[in-house]
């Protein structure tokens, strides 16, 4: 068998955080849903069984939450601070897609929400 990429994921993942363009939104702040899927192209912990060599989730959950703590106006600019922030912390990424969600964007609508994915490569 020959190993051609794998995926680490994290899904639904619950921030409170102050994005938005309206002065409203960056006072009162929001819910947002973030799903994360980094590809990894060392297969070192795949054969050796050993955390070196991939990476961990804890220190990726460690990164969202630092970087949806500085407020923005766009949901695109978040997920682009996200996504540099992997590519600078991990050598072994070289792929990423990010969906940022606003659970409940201020358009008066029940139930809605409003999503931005990004999809990079090193």
């Amino acid at each position: 068998m020959q190993l051609t990429g794998y995926n680490i994921e994290l899904r639904d993942i619950h921030i409170y955080a102050h994005h938005g363009v309206m002065p409203q939104e960056r006072e009162v702040g929001a819910w947002f849903t973030i799903d994360i899927v980094l590809n990894i192209n060392n297969f070192t912990c795949a054969e050796n069984d050993n955390i070196e060599g991939t990476v961990s989730y804890a220190d990726v959950y460690e990164i969202i939450c630092k970087e949806m703590k500085e407020p923005s106006n766009l949901l695109e600019h978040v997920c682009k601070r996200i996504s540099d922030s992997m590519y600078q912390a991990f050598a072994q990424v070289q792929g990423i897609e990010i969906t940022l969600c606003k659970d409940t964007p201020p358009m008066g609508g029940d139930r809605l929400k409003a999503a931005v994915t990004i999809k990079s490569v090193r």
